[in-house]
């Protein structure tokens, strides 16, 4: 299932949280900037149910990332995928 994902008419580029607190399964295409932005780093709506939700931590994850694939477009690679596998998963 890939999922397309691009800012809706309220800024959000991915589904939010199921109840579980996790993202719906899929591929998620986001461009650096749209991660910065999206609910994976600032949190979903409701902070109150994620008291240890860091924000700053999760920037300065993305803020890696993007060092690390401004790194590889240097050497000529272009398309970069980030697959991330939760806990539970079989792949």
């Amino acid at each position: 299932m890939t999922n397309n994902a691009r800012m809706d008419s309220q800024g959000k580029t991915l589904p939010g949280f199921t109840a579980d607190g996790l993202l719906p399964a899929g591929d998620y295409v986001l461009s650096l900037d749209e991660l910065r932005r999206s609910q994976l780093v600032t949190g979903p709506e409701d902070l109150m149910a994620y008291p240890h939700w860091d924000e700053a931590w999760r920037g300065k994850l993305v803020e890696n990332l993007a060092v690390l694939v401004r790194q590889l477009w240097q050497v000529g690679i272009t398309e970069v995928r980030i697959v991330c596998r939760g806990q539970g998963t079989s792949e």
